[in-house]
């Protein structure tokens, strides 16, 4: 069944959209009931004028939408089927089971209309929190406006209990909200003054003001939203097979239904072409590929809702499929496996004294937005100008290089020092946490001795993924003595460190070209690009606010928790199985009633079951992934 009603589910639109099924429901059992209990009465033109107008309210628009598909050069369509087995039916005098064939079709358009409004609003739940107005402070002044009249730079007043319109800078010393709406998790976030604040939150404690980063809809929460509207547009196999098949089906459908009226005629000794005509017009009705059609689109819309609702974005359907076979997951560790939040943990003199290098190696690191780099700024508390820094270069997966005060300075890996030919002694090789060495004008001077707290649902996450026969491997450009720590206590298998982005890219080849393999690889989706593009299913770890993250993965996770990842594998098997469940249930009773209608042994009335009880009973199942607990 196509979606043939747009009418508003909500309001007075609502009811009105079941009158013309109702007043037919009335005038047909009215009819049957005359039909049975004043059969002398009811006959001749008044039986047929009375089934008439029963006809017409639901038969109309079912013609009209098929003639209308006809005129484009669309011939093959239910509704050029449902209308000639129901005109078929009044031409040989079958007015009761033409109505309802029609009638019930109807009554399944509706119920499917319902169904997938459902799901689109559970998809688009996140729609509900797209913020009306913005109360924007101009000249002292507090002024209501949309959020699209809101510039960059200006600052917003949110009351408690307010909706945040757009993604901004905290001005206010620190505030708490509840970001459940965007990530799916319930407990409130705590936010300091100068940290971001995103369109969609929820200001649950004292008023604040935020100082905007972006005009609406470059903000985190417009973005989302296009997301998952989109979702749908990209559809999974089975559903294209399914849109495709239809396409052959319907016509091959209808030239078996002329071969059975024209057929028997050569073979058949008392041929009546009444009979054959009403075994042809109820194959007609049978083979209506309904079901098929809506049911399989909307366990997908099921499935994508499901997981939206978990803080899980899905791309497209296609994503869902694919998800359900991955067997292999590729992580990222800092910011994947481990929180990204580091701290200071010691700084080692090799060289110079600390007073010298360390405020210069400040000075260059707050230039960059790294982690480990807000972590030693932090931890200097250097404050932005105070010393000069001038030509900074981001060497990839190495650090930086740049003048400070006129000195040149490099902070980062081992690998920048040994690549600038900077002697070093075997200590700063074995040092076993995550270091930042640095060199001031060529020669050593010491490093700082850095560390990363694992999440807290990491060791669950991988445990899930194990259970579920699925092969973790960890990548990272951290010291490969770190990173065997950090798998050794994550029960992680395959652990490889001391790695450039084209490397991680190099290994997910190689695990790729390995026969049978379905790769997901999730990222923090900064750094991880080129390797969220390569896999087969790119995942972003908290990619909320993360540009790179929301264009390049296929499925973003909102939370910053691995253990969704297992979730979203259930989530594609579930909806899989529901969609699966409808191709064979259908396919298995359209069959059995084909036969028996072919046979001349199934009536209409077997032929409304086997078309809208099917389509009926494959929707109600395909809800269900709607209501699943993940």
């Amino acid at each position: 069944m196509s979606h043939q009603h747009d009418h508003n589910s909500n309001g007075s639109a609502g009811w009105k959209m079941y009158l013309p099924a109702i007043f037919s429901f009335l005038l047909l059992t009215a009819g049957i009931c005359a039909d049975y209990f004043l059969p002398d009465l009811f006959s001749g033109r008044l039986r047929i004028i009375w089934y008439a107008a029963a006809y017409i309210p639901v038969g109309l628009p079912v013609a009209r939408t098929g003639i209308r598909l006809l005129l484009k050069g669309d011939v093959f369509t239910e509704f050029t089927l449902m209308t000639i087995a129901t005109a078929g039916a009044f031409f040989i005098g079958e007015y009761p089971e033409g109505v309802a064939v029609m009638l019930f079709y109807t009554i399944g358009e509706y119920f499917q209309h319902s169904a997938v409004s459902r799901a689109k609003r559970s998809i688009s739940a996140l729609l509900d929190i797209r913020p009306d107005s913005a109360t924007v402070i101009r000249n002292g002044v507090h002024t209501e406006v949309t959020p699209e009249a809101v510039g960059i730079g200006e600052i917003i007043f949110v009351k408690a209990g307010g909706r945040v319109p757009l993604d901004g800078l905290l001005l206010t010393e620190h505030g708490t909200f509840n970001a459940s709406a965007l990530t799916g998790e319930s407990r409130p976030v705590h936010i300091n003054e100068g940290a971001n604040v995103l369109a969609g939150m929820i200001n649950e404690d004292k008023p604040v003001e935020i100082q905007t980063t972006r005009m609406f809809d470059d903000s985190s929460l417009a973005r989302i939203l296009s997301l998952v509207q989109d979702a749908t547009k990209r559809k999974a196999r089975t559903e294209q097979f399914i849109r495709r098949f239809s396409r052959v089906y319907t016509p091959a459908v209808v030239l078996l239904a002329v071969c059975i009226i024209v057929g028997p005629f050569f073979f058949v000794d008392d041929y009546i072409f009444r009979d054959w005509l009403y075994r042809a017009l109820i194959f007609l009705v049978i083979s209506c590929p309904c079901a098929l059609v809506i049911s399989i689109p909307l366990g997908y819309f099921g499935g994508i809702g499901a997981a939206s609702r978990n803080g899980i974005l899905f791309k497209g359907s296609n994503f869902l499929d694919l998800m359900m076979r991955v067997n292999t997951v590729i992580m990222d560790k800092t910011g994947t496996l481990t929180k990204g939040v580091f701290k200071v943990q010691r700084i080692v003199s090799r060289g110079l004294p600390e007073a010298e290098w360390l405020p210069l190696v400040s000075a260059l690191e707050a230039v960059s937005s790294h982690p480990v780099a807000r972590a030693v700024v932090a931890y200097t508390e250097y404050v932005p100008g105070t010393l000069q820094v001038d030509d900074v270069t981001e060497i990839r997966g190495h650090g930086l290089r740049g003048m400070v005060n006129g000195k040149q300075v490099l902070a980062g890996n081992l690998k920048l020092l040994q690549r600038e030919g900077i002697e070093m002694d075997n200590s700063w090789a074995t040092e076993t946490e995550t270091i930042v060495a640095v060199a001031i004008d060529g020669k050593a001077a010491g490093y700082i001795s850095i560390s990363d707290e694992i999440r807290e649902d990491s060791k669950a996450a991988i445990d899930e993924l194990h259970e579920k026969g699925i092969e973790t491997i960890m990548l990272s450009g951290d010291k490969q003595p770190v990173v065997d720590q950090v798998a050794g206590a994550l029960g992680i298998g395959s652990a490889f460190g001391d790695l450039l982005p084209e490397d991680k890219v190099r290994i997910i080849t190689q695990v790729k070209e390995q026969r049978g393999r379905v790769v997901a690889f999730a990222g923090d989706g900064i750094n991880d690009a080129p390797a969220l593009a390569l896999s087969d299913v790119g995942i972003a770890m908290g990619g909320l606010g993360t540009d790179v993250a929301i264009e390049t993965a296929d499925v973003i996770i909102q939370t910053d928790q691995p253990s969704r990842i297992a979730q979203a594998v259930d989530i594609g098997k579930a909806t899989n199985r529901v969609v699966w469940q409808n191709i064979s249930f259908a396919f298995g009773v359209k069959l059995i009633v084909l036969l028996l209608g072919a046979g001349g042994i199934a009536t209409m009335w077997e032929a409304v079951f086997a078309d809208v009880g099917v389509a009926l009973l494959a929707i109600l199942n395909a809800t269900r992934i709607q209501r699943k607990r993940f």
